[in-house]
């Protein structure tokens, strides 16, 4: 593993047993223990809802009402399962000592940054490049759409 790091031009650490990697294995191993909790508390909630509840529902506005919560719910679940997933690759990426290191450039991502967000994968000048670039991409697409519509019209 140590060859590993130093193949690349980024200290992050020489082997994986510093101090730096330390804290932040415990930053993220807290960050999952939160996120399983959190999710394995609305999994709890909503299974509870849906025991506690009547399926009577006599109002067709009420049962829109339950369905848009239940969605809301499964969504933010959903959410949750996918940060969790971010966490759990971040901790495999920090055994095999490339966490930390932008996946574009090859740079250390700032510890302000892991610290603010410990599962990013770029740094904050490729995230914001990247970012740009897909502004652009749907203005292009959204300028392609409107463009579209005026193609059945015809020339006057």
């Amino acid at each position: 593993m140590a060859a590993k790091a130093k193949k690349k031009a980024v200290t992050v650490t020489e082997a994986p047993a510093g101090a730096r990697y330390e804290e932040l294995k415990r930053m993220l191993l807290e960050r999952q223990r939160e996120i399983m909790n959190e999710v394995q508390g609305k999994i709890r909630d909503v299974r509870a809802e849906a025991s506690d509840k009547d399926h009577d529902v006599v109002d067709p506005g009420e049962t829109a009402e339950v369905d848009i919560q239940e969605d809301i719910e499964f969504a933010l679940i959903q959410m949750k399962s996918e940060t969790l997933n971010k966490v759990n690759e971040a901790l495999r990426r920090l055994d095999e000592n490339t966490y930390g290191n932008c996946f574009e450039c090859g740079d250390e991502i700032s510890e302000a940054r892991l610290r603010a967000l410990p599962f990013a994968v770029r740094c904050k000048d490729c995230e914001q490049e990247r970012e740009t670039a897909a502004q652009r991409e749907r203005l292009l697409a959204q300028r392609r759409g409107s463009s579209n519509l005026f193609f059945d019209m015809p020339n006057s």
